[in-house]
């Protein structure tokens, strides 16, 4: 890993371990969990204002679909024209078709922090006290195939099915009436990929991922009212 990397590593490494500290006496094995949940959730609510944006952003491109459709009809053997009409319609509307990937995007550091924390043996020089922590008997640490004679890795593939169930829910009800089949599947399916990222990152990682899941239909779910 290049050495510039090293330093947030290191650092989100301690303020993990303190917070491991912490709970123990209260959570006992359970308190790296319940400190990855903790984390997880402070990232999501420090994500609020991005993802209100985002869902303003959406709803924007819904309304300007009609619009862009037209340009695409009327340029569509144009293509430097329909991407200069397509760019001068998102500023004049003030939103950007790309507003939605925000919160997404803005995760990525943070799941990659995970990820490196709990593969690796060695951290900011020391042995990795976070790879001892458990759920259900399944060291945080190990990958899925791994995960022999605990359920583990089984609630947590369950229930990022039913997180993943009502995520495909929500964006169908998003879908206008003019979506394609394509669009329908797609808008069906991708959630799932989920279970197929748990299936290669540490179980920490899959706990990251059920936590932020869970947090993003329930965002979703609010802010479609």
């Amino acid at each position: 890993m290049p050495s510039f990397l090293e330093a947030p590593v290191a650092g989100a490494y301690h303020l993990l371990t303190s917070l491991v500290a912490t709970l123990e006496p209260l959570a006992g094995a359970y308190a790296a969990v319940i400190a990855i949940v903790l984390c997880t959730l402070a990232v999501r609510l420090s994500l609020v204002p991005l993802s209100v944006r985002a869902h303003r952003g959406l709803k924007a491109r819904a309304e300007l679909m009609p619009q862009l459709k037209q340009l695409t009809e009327r340029h569509r053997d144009n293509p430097e024209r329909l991407q200069r009409e397509v760019a001068k319609l998102q500023t004049e509307s003030g939103t950007s078709l790309f507003a939605g990937f925000l919160p997404t995007l803005a995760q990525l550091p943070f799941f990659w922090l995970m990820y490196t924390l709990f593969s690796r043996t060695m951290v900011a020089g020391e042995s990795n006290q976070l790879i001892s922590g458990n759920l259900l008997g399944a060291p945080l640490g190990v990958h899925w195939p791994i995960l022999t004679g605990t359920p583990a890795y089984a609630v947590i593939a369950v229930l990022l099915a039913v997180v993943a169930w009502f995520s495909a829910r929500l964006q169908l009800r998003q879908l206008d009436s003019s979506a394609t089949t394509l669009s329908r599947r797609l808008a069906q399916l991708l959630p799932f990929g989920t279970l197929l990222t748990a299936a290669f990152v540490p179980l920490a990682a899959g706990l990251y991922l059920l936590t932020t899941t869970t947090w993003t239909v329930a965002e979703r779910t609010i802010l479609q009212r």
